[in-house]
């Protein structure tokens, strides 16, 4: 059974009635469009939604080849960032991009006082998805999904948006419910969570929400890593909020405590087991964090002249190395941290927000050690979806036939 602490939640598929703040996740450049992933192959949890319906004509069917035909796409539209991925299935469990694109459009911007989605942030929103929807034109793609998260679930506005992207673009977006996000985000990291873990915990720090969710791993391994959701809940913050809230681009030592004590008291009513807990001796503890923060914060730590996305997947930073860089940031001013090249003048106002999320969360839950995941949702969506059309099925040869003597 799993447990959330969301009051407002109502479970709907489609998008929740509850006014929450923002949402997105910025990450800081996608990867480059011809890298392999390895996700675990997942079952989707529901019927396809409209925006993952076949398209160019294509039926749907689960045995065919995945070099024929096979590209999938998938797409996040958040508070901060327009995120899109075209992927092939290769070997089992895994994919090859052969497209990407990213752009920060904060379609969440000024939301938490207004409660609409302004004018030019919708109209920056509509441009990026142009570009979209001609990259997804251009592609011979069998499958695609597009999502919207919580700048569109929360806006009184968000469902007349996505009807002009769809009038203006021809996309389709869906705006997923809080747990559906979870679930992605889990799906989309799992292959980073160890064989050897027994528990686990993933957080999302998107731009108007962040997403916990405790996992248990007890017995034999699903293949669904998302089957060991046992706790989640969603955070109505996010970097966008909470810096609108404190101001981002001068933050000082008390500001920064400020925000983690707001964060702190919004944790207190999640109702997860306590961090001992979940690791213990021979508990193989993980905590995954993919969010733009915590691919940010090593980037920096790597001092890397241009984000890599290569050198930021997967690595882990002891609670130490966490703790100083986050340190670090909080000692630079606005100009200096734009002047980062894995911040940039886009992200300097954001970041420390960011942080502080992450240390709330990692007073919530202490580790000794943190695993960066620069995948979330879009991979999320593509393992689904590859899974239920079945491209990593191998049909196994029948024996020869022996007549019983």
């Amino acid at each position: 059974m799993i447990q959330q602490t969301d009051k407002q939640e109502r479970g709907r598929s489609g998008h929740d009635q509850g006014h929450r703040r923002l949402q997105a996740r910025p990450l800081p450049q996608d990867p480059e469009p011809t890298h392999e992933i390895r996700v675990p192959a997942v079952e989707p949890a529901r019927p396809p939604a409209a925006s993952e319906r076949p398209v160019n004509g294509k039926p749907h069917h689960r045995n065919f080849h995945p070099e024929q035909d096979s590209l999938y796409a998938a797409l996040d539209l958040g508070t901060n960032n327009c995120r899109l991925l075209v992927a092939q299935p290769t070997r089992p469990g895994q994919f090859r991009v052969v497209d990407a694109f990213s752009r920060i459009v904060r379609l969440g911007e000024g939301l938490g006082a207004s409660g609409r989605l302004s004018d030019g942030a919708m109209q920056r929103s509509v441009e990026a998805l142009r570009v979209c929807a001609a990259k997804i034109a251009a592609r011979n793609i069998r499958r695609m999904r597009l999502i919207a998260t919580e700048a569109c679930r929360a806006a009184v506005n968000g469902e007349d948006f996505l009807g002009r992207v769809t009038a203006e673009t021809g996309l389709e977006l869906e705006i997923i419910n809080r747990e559906t996000e979870a679930r992605l985000a889990v799906s989309g990291c799992a292959s980073l969570i160890g064989r050897e873990a027994r528990s686990a915990v993933l957080f999302d720090i998107g731009g108007g929400s962040s997403e916990i969710a405790v996992l248990r791993i007890e017995g034999q391994r699903s293949p669904r890593l998302a089957n060991h959701i046992t706790h989640w809940t969603s955070l109505p913050v996010g970097v966008v909020t909470l810096s609108e809230r404190h101001g981002g681009r001068h933050v000082t030592p008390e500001i920064f405590e400020d925000m983690v004590r707001e964060v702190g008291g919004m944790l207190a009513d999640f109702e997860a087991p306590p961090a001992e807990d979940l690791n213990g001796v021979d508990s193989g503890f993980h905590m995954i964090g993919t969010s733009g923060t915590v691919t940010t914060l090593a980037g920096v730590y790597l001092n890397l002249p241009r984000y890599d996305r290569r050198q930021v997947d997967g690595l882990w930073m002891s609670a130490e190395e966490v703790t100083a860089m986050q340190d670090r940031l909080v000692a630079l001013d606005f100009e200096a941290r734009a002047a980062n090249p894995c911040i940039g003048p886009d992200r300097a106002d954001l970041v420390l927000a960011g942080c502080a999320i992450l240390e709330a969360i990692r007073r919530r839950f202490p580790a000794s050690r943190m695993r960066v995941a620069d995948r979330g949702l879009r991979e999320g969506l593509l393992t689904e979806m590859m899974a239920a059309d079945g491209v990593w099925r191998r049909s196994r040869p029948r024996p020869p036939f022996q007549r019983s003597k």
